[in-house]
């Protein structure tokens, strides 16, 4: 009587030290194998009867696949071995035997967070299963299938270890009974412990990131048409250039005032220069030293908004105000 299993799966890993808590998954090519406990179902024959066996066990001999980040394809080589047991229709005695089966599957994985340091995944797997009893490896040849349930814990980007849940199964394989061939469903289920190695590189930890440059603090004063009196809120606004002036302890001022395009250019040059005094007394006024600020006039020819010669444009009246 010939009967066997199907079990695979991922190899055992060393422990990573030293390592990031983030993971950065990686794509590339890894290797594994595992091993783990495999019971066959209770199965019949196509003469009746039952067949069963004993918790028997399950290596995957070799392992290779391909991670693309999320989808995973392998190729593995699987050895099952287990005892079969049958009760027959018109045999008296009940029959015993070793059952194996060396299976080469192809299978399609996929891991539902990638770069999680849990992740479930699930996996289909199709290929040959040959079939034995006792001391014969390769017996009858059938077409194996197996259906995957699994966790992986991602050690690293390189590292994994995972634990399956597997059900797998072959095609009627059978036996000589006296002049007659009988044959049997072939299914099971089994758990296995293992992992996998990734060549990809790992992860380099590297310097932080460097902090971008700082930005000078700078405002803006806005004001009325053909007018260098401070409104309320330029007031505040100069008030808080103030502030910043005083919490940095050491710095310059540059007040550059600026017009719109609504009158001569020579007028608009002076205007913006009274604009920019008036910042400055203001700025006085809140504490910050004279000698410390620059006055700078440019008339209408830096525009915040671009307009037509002649319009008034209140964006374009202010005076901007630069800490350095």
């Amino acid at each position: 009587m010939k009967r066997a299993l199907v079990i695979a799966g991922t190899a055992l890993v060393l422990p990573s030290v030293g390592l990031a808590q983030d993971i950065n998954p990686l794509p590339g090519f890894y290797i594994g194998g595992g091993a783990g406990p495999a019971l066959s179902l209770t199965n019949t024959t196509s003469i009746g009867g039952s067949v069963w066996t004993d918790v028997g066990f399950g290596v995957g001999a070799l392992f290779l696949g391909y991670d693309f980040v999320g989808p995973r394809a392998e190729i593995e080589v699987v050895y099952g071995q287990l005892g079969v047991h049958a009760q027959l229709p018109g045999v008296a005695q009940q029959l015993s035997a070793t059952g194996r089966q060396i299976q080469i599957m192809a299978k399609a994985l996929y891991d539902f967070f990638p770069a999680s340091r849990l992740t479930p995944y699930v996996g289909v797997g199709a290929g040959i299963a040959f079939v034995s009893t006792d001391t014969a490896l390769f017996g009858s040849t059938q077409f194996g299938y197996e259906g995957i349930l699994g966790l992986g814990w991602n050690v690293d980007s390189q590292w994994r270890i995972a634990l399956e849940g597997r059900y797998f199964g072959t095609t009627d394989p059978g036996f000589n009974l006296g002049n007659q061939f009988v044959t049997y469903r072939n299914q099971g289920l089994g758990v296995l412990v293992g992992g996998q190695y990734k060549f990809a590189p790992p992860t380099p930890a590297g310097p932080p990131p460097s902090a971008a440059p700082a930005t000078a603090p700078s405002f803006m004063v806005f004001f009325d048409w053909d007018r260098s009196n401070l409104s309320a809120q330029a007031l505040a606004t100069i008030k808080q250039a103030a502030g910043a002036y005083k919490a940095q302890g050491s710095a310059r001022i540059t007040a550059t005032g600026h017009t719109d395009k609504s009158g001569p250019e020579a007028y608009n040059m002076a205007l913006s220069l009274r604009r920019a005094n008036a910042v400055k007394d203001a700025l006085v006024r809140e504490g910050v030293p004279a000698q410390a600020i620059a006055v700078v006039g440019r008339g209408e020819s830096q525009p915040l908004v671009p307009t037509a010669d002649g319009v008034r444009e209140p964006q374009n009246r202010r005076v901007e105000i630069l800490l350095q």
